[in-house]
């Protein structure tokens, strides 16, 4: 039973991963954190949203009956699961908005 319910959970984990992939082109963040931040963010904050989006996706398929009954099973899901994926893989080391770093391009004269 342990083992059905691991199987589960791990294949529910990556479709998730796979389904939130595309979510790295989100929008530009215009942030310089500092060395601590980034340091905090990958040592505390990452694992810690990593392990809220498993229990959130978790909560949500637990719940998904009850919230499809309910009408709000995508609002749910926002909350639960993409909004946790969205701050553990999209967001930039040290940021505090979620989305990606824009990159900076400088022209050249020619």
């Amino acid at each position: 039973m342990t083992r059905k319910i691991s199987r589960t959970l791990v294949a529910t984990v990556a479709a998730c991963l796979l389904a939130f992939s595309s979510l790295g082109h989100a929008r530009a963040v215009d942030e310089s954190p500092s060395a601590l931040a980034m340091t905090a963010d990958a040592v505390l904050l990452r694992p810690a949203l990593l392990a809220t989006t498993i229990i959130g996706s978790a909560v949500y398929l637990v719940s998904l009956p009850f919230s499809a009954l309910g009408g709000n099973a995508g609002e749910a899901g926002e909350v639960l699961v993409v909004g946790p994926a969205k701050a553990t893989f999209v967001r930039c080391l040290g940021c505090t908005r979620t989305g990606r770093k824009s990159e900076t391009v400088e022209q050249s004269d020619n």
